[in-house]
C-alpha cells in the first residue's frame, strides 16, 4: 500500500493544513517565529510518516514514526503557547488539538504495527 493512501497520512495532512490556516492570521512579528516553527512542525509529522514508509526496515520506519510523534507533541505545545498569546481562541485551539488527537491515535496504531512486525 503507498504512504498515501494511510489513514495516518491523510490525517496528519489535513493537521498541516489547519496549522497552516490558523496561523494565517498570527501577528506579522511572528512570520519568523511562533507562525514559522508551527508549520515546521506540521509538515515534520506528515513527512517522517512519508519518509518511514520508504524505508527498507520496520526498525528504520518506527524511528521516522517516532520523530513524527514527537513533533505532534511539539506542535500540541506550541498551540497552547499561541493560545496563551491570544493567537488563536478558544475554538481554534480546541479544533487544532482535536486533529492532533486524531493524528497521535492513528500514529500509535501505526508504531504498534510496526513494532509486531518486529517480534
Amino acid at each position: 500500500m503507498e504512504y498515501i493512501n494511510l489513514e495516518v497520512w491523510i490525517e496528519a495532512r489535513k493537521l498541516t493544513n489547519l496549522v497552516y490556516e490558523s496561523t494565517k492570521i498570527f501577528p506579522k512579528e511572528e512570520i519568523f517565529g511562533l507562525t514559522s516553527q508551527m508549520r515546521r512542525s506540521a509538515v515534520s509529522v506528515v513527512s517522517n510518516i512519508g519518509e518511514g514508509c520508504g524505508r527498507d526496515t520496520s526498525k528504520e520506519t518506527i524511528h521516522f514514526l517516532f520523530i513524527a510523534r514527537g513533533s505532534l507533541y511539539e506542535l500540541e505545545t506550541q498551540l497552547y503557547i499561541s493560545f496563551d498569546q491570544k493567537y488563536l481562541n478558544g475554538e481554534q485551539l480546541e479544533i487544532n488539538l482535536n486533529q492532533i488527537t486524531v493524528c497521535k491515535k492513528l500514529l500509535n496504531g501505526f508504531i504498534n504495527y510496526y513494532r509486531n512486525k518486529l517480534k
